[in-house]
C-alpha cells in the first residue's frame, strides 16, 4: 500500500500536535499540511490534494454542513474524518449526509483514532462506539419485517452496510458498479421499508437472521440440501476476510445447514454478540483491535457458556495456556485448521446441541 497524505485542521495547535503524533504510528500516513481555520483550510487543500483530511469542523470561518459538502465535492476521491467534541444527533448524521468517511468523538483514545484512519484508509466507514450506540436509540425503533423474502444480493449487500462498507468498496466487493450497487440499495431500502443506511444498519442489527449466510450459500448449492442436520449457529472473528471466507466455506462443507456469521474484530463480534447466541466460535489470536484472548474473556462474560475455538497462525506455548485457562475449547494452528480438522469441530458441536435439545 502506498502513503497516504494526510491534511490536519484544527484550530488548536496542541490539538494537531496530538493528531500528528497519533498518526506518526499509522505507518501509511504522512501528514503534509495543517490549517487552523476555514480559508487556510481551502488554501492547503488546493496545495497538496491530500488522500485524507482530519478536521475539527468547529474552526473559525469554518461552516460545517456548506464546507464539508464543497471540499467532498470539489475532492471526491478524498477521505475525510471528523474529530470533534460535539455529539449533537442531528449535528452528526448533517455532516455524514455531506459526504464525511467517518466521525470521532476527541474523548476517545488514541489507538480508536489510528484505528478510524486504518479503516476510513482501507475504505470503511468510522463512528465512534458511544455515538454510534446514541444514534441508533435516538433512531426512531424498527420493529417491521421486510415487505418481501430479500434476495441474496440484498442480503449480501446488508451484510456489507455492517461492517462500514462504502459504495465504491461495494461495488468492488460484488464486482458491479456503482451505479448499480446504487440500484440495488435502492431496491433493499424499498423491500425493508427503510429510507436511509443508518436505518438499514439497525434494522440488520434487529434482525440478525437476514445478515447470516447459511451453509448451502458459502458453498454455492444451487437448492437447499433434502436432508437435515442439526443446524448450528458460527461465528468466525478473524480480520482477514479472505481466511474468514476460507474457514467459512470449511464450516459450511462440514454442516451445510449451518448459520454462519463473521466479524472483523472484537467491537463488531459482541454488537452481533447482542443479538445472536452461536453454537461455536473461532477466534483469530490477533485482531485489529487487540488479542483474540482479551476478544474471548469478553465473550464469555457475555455468553459463558460459549464453545470457543481459538486460532493463529503464530501457535505459542504461552499463548495456548492463556487461551484454555480463559476458556477455549481448543487452541488451533491455522495450518493444521484443514477440512478435516474443521469438520471434526463442528460434528462434535453438533452432536453436543443434539444432546441439548
Amino acid at each position: 500500500m502506498g502513503t497516504t497524505r494526510v491534511v490536519l485542521a484544527d484550530d488548536h495547535a496542541v490539538v494537531r500536535a496530538g493528531l500528528r503524533s497519533a498518526l506518526t504510528s499509522v505507518s501509511e500516513c504522512e501528514v503534509v499540511g495543517e490549517a487552523s481555520n476555514g480559508p487556510q483550510l481551502l488554501a492547503v487543500l488546493a496545495q497538496h490534494q491530500p488522500d485524507l483530511l482530519v478536521v475539527d469542523v468547529a474552526m473559525p470561518d469554518f461552516d460545517p454542513i456548506a464546507t464539508i459538502r464543497h471540499i467532498h465535492t470539489t475532492y471526491p476521491a478524498m477521505k475525510i474524518l471528523v474529530v470533534s467534541a460535539y455529539d449533537d444527533q442531528s449535528y452528526v448524521i448533517g455532516l455524514l449526509a455531506a459526504g464525511v468517511h467517518g466521525y470521532h468523538l476527541k474523548d476517545q483514545p488514541l489507538s480508536d483514532l489510528q484505528l478510524a484512519v486504518q479503516r476510513i484508509i482501507a475504505g470503511g466507514n468510522w463512528i465512534s462506539g458511544p455515538l454510534l450506540s446514541r444514534l441508533i436509540q435516538a433512531t426512531p425503533q424498527l420493529t417491521h419485517s421486510p415487505q418481501t423474502a430479500l434476495t441474496r444480493r440484498q442480503r449480501e449487500l446488508l451484510r456489507l452496510i455492517v461492517q462500514g462498507y462504502d459504495n465504491r468498496r461495494m461495488a468492488q466487493e460484488m464486482g458491479l458498479s456503482v451505479k448499480t450497487v446504487e440500484n440495488h440499495l435502492t431496491a433493499l431500502y424499498r423491500a425493508i421499508n427503510v429510507s436511509s443506511r443508518l436505518e438499514a444498519y439497525q434494522f440488520a442489527l434487529q434482525h440478525p437472521e437476514l445478515i447470516a449466510e447459511t451453509g448451502f450459500e458459502v458453498v454455492q448449492h444451487r437448492e437447499p440440501p433434502t436432508t437435515s442436520t442439526v443446524p448450528l449457529t458460527v461465528l468466525v472473528i478473524d480480520d482477514n476476510e479472505r481466511y474468514r471466507v476460507q474457514l467459512k466455506r470449511m464450516i459450511a462443507k462440514a454442516c451445510i445447514d449451518a448459520r454462519l456469521y463473521d466479524a472483523e474484530d472484537c467491537h463488531q463480534a459482541v454488537r452481533l454478540l447482542q443479538q445472536i447466541t452461536p453454537d461455536l466460535i473461532f477466534i483469530d489470536l490477533i485482531l485489529n483491535d487487540g488479542d483474540g484472548i482479551q476478544c474471548l474473556r469478553r465473550i464469555k462474560a457475555l455468553q459463558p457458556g460459549s464453545r470457543v475455538v481459538l486460532i493463529s497462525a503464530y501457535p505459542d506455548r504461552e499463548f495456548r495456556r492463556l487461551g484454555l485457562e480463559s476458556g477455549a475449547l481448543a487452541f488451533l494452528d491455522k495450518k493444521d485448521l484443514d477440512a478435516a480438522a474443521v469438520r471434526q469441530v463442528v460434528e462434535d458441536a453438533i452432536q453436543r446441541k443434539h444432546k441439548a435439545l
